[in-house]
C-alpha cells in the first residue's frame, strides 16, 4: 500500500507587508532586503485570526480538490511552531472546525521542517495500513513572535497555511521521507519570547544540510538529479536555494519559489508552494517532485513525490 496526494489546498491572509513598509520602521531598504534574501512582501494574519484559522481554510481546500469529504478523514497532522495555545493541540480545533468528527488529531513541532515531519508521519500510518486518507497541514502565524524592532528576523517570516490529503493507493506516490536532526546546534535559531537567529552559521548549516538530505533521497530511490522535474525547498532565502541548487546540479527554472511574495512562512512554506504550482497547472500527474526543509532544531528533511 502506497500514500499518494490526492488534493491540495493554500491559504494566504489578506493583509500584505511590503518591504516598502518595514523601511519606514527599521534602518533596511527594499533593494538590501531583495538583495540578501529574495523577499519582497509577505501576508500578515489579523490579529483576531489563528493558526487553526489558516489551518482549516487550508485544509479545506485540499479536501474539496480531492472531493473527500471531512467524515472521510481519519488523521489529521498539523505541523507548527506556532499553536493557538499549549493545548489543545491545533489539529484538535481544526478537526472541530472542519467537523471531521471521527479523525484523530495532532500537532507537530519541527520548525520550519515541521510539514515534512508530518508527512513522514502520515505516510507511516499509510503504508502500515492503520488509516485510508490522512490530511497534513502546515500552518504558521509567524507574525505572532518575530521581534519587529529586530531588522535581521522580521523581514523574513510571513503567515499562511498549506495543505495536503494522503490517500491510500496502489499506485506509487511518496516515495520515500529522510528525517534528521542535531540538538547540539539549537542556538542558532530558536525562541525566546521571539526569533533569535545566528544568520551566517545559519545559512551554512541550511546549504550542507539540505544538499546531503536531497543526495540522500536520490541515492534511496536510485535516481539522478536529472529525473527530478520540479525542486520545492522551504522558502527561507533565494540565496539557500540557489547554493543548495548549484551543488546537486539542479536547474533553477525548474524550482518552484514564491519567497518573493510569502517570505518564510516556516512549515506553511512548501505545501503553500505547492499547491499554487498545482492549480497553476506547472505539476502535472507524473512529475517526480523533490522537498528539501531545513528548520530550528535543528532539523533537516526530503521527500521524494511522484505526482
Amino acid at each position: 500500500m502506497h500514500a499518494r496526494v490526492i488534493g491540495t489546498g493554500s491559504y494566504l491572509p489578506q493583509q500584505i507587508l511590503t518591504n516598502y513598509d518595514l523601511e519606514k520602521k527599521l534602518d533596511t531598504s527594499d533593494a538590501w532586503i531583495i538583495e540578501r534574501t529574495g523577499i519582497r512582501e509577505r501576508h500578515i494574519a489579523a490579529k483576531d485570526e489563528t493558526t487553526s484559522d489558516m489551518a482549516t481554510r487550508a485544509g479545506r481546500a485540499a479536501l474539496d480538490a480531492a472531493g473527500v469529504a471531512p467524515s472521510d478523514v481519519d488523521l489529521i497532522l498539523v505541523a507548527t511552531a506556532t499553536p493557538d495555545r499549549s493545548f489543545p493541540s491545533t489539529a484538535c480545533l481544526v478537526q472541530y472546525q472542519l467537523k471531521a468528527r471521527r479523525a484523530a488529531a495532532m500537532d507537530i513541532s519541527a520548525a520550519c521542517s515541521g510539514f515534512l515531519y508530518a508527512l513522514s508521519v502520515g505516510v507511516q500510518y499509510i503504508q502500515n495500513k492503520v488509516y485510508q486518507n490522512v490530511l497534513v497541514i502546515g500552518a504558521e502565524k509567524m507574525s505572532r513572535i518575530v521581534d519587529w524592532t529586530d531588522r535581521q528576523t522580521s523581514i523574513l517570516f510571513g503567515d499562511g497555511a498549506g495543505a495536503l490529503l494522503l490517500s491510500a493507493s496502489k499506485q506509487k506516490g511518496v516515495l520515500s521521507t529522510h528525517l534528521h536532526s542535531d540538538g547540539s546546534l539549537w542556538e542558532l535559531l530558536y525562541v525566546s519570547d521571539h526569533i533569535k537567529m545566528k544568520g551566517g552559521e545559519t545559512f551554512k548549516a541550511a546549504v550542507k544540510a539540505m544538499e546531503q538530505v536531497a543526495r540522500e533521497a536520490l541515492t534511496h530511490n536510485g535516481m539522478d538529479i536529472s529525473d527530478v522535474d520540479f525542486l520545492i525547498p522551504h522558502q527561507a532565502n533565494v540565496r539557500i536555494i540557489k547554493t543548495v541548487a548549484e551543488r546537486i546540479g539542479f536547474e533553477m527554472t525548474k524550482a518552484i519559489m514564491n519567497i518573493a511574495g510569502c517570505g518564510n512562512t516556516s512549515a506553511a512554506s512548501i505545501p503553500v508552494a505547492l499547491d499554487e504550482a498545482v492549480r497553476d497547472g506547472r505539476i502535472t500527474k507524473g512529475n517526480l517532485l523533490l522537498f528539501l526543509a531545513f528548520g530550528g532544531g535543528l532539523t533537516w528533511g526530503s521527500a521524494l513525490v511522484r505526482w
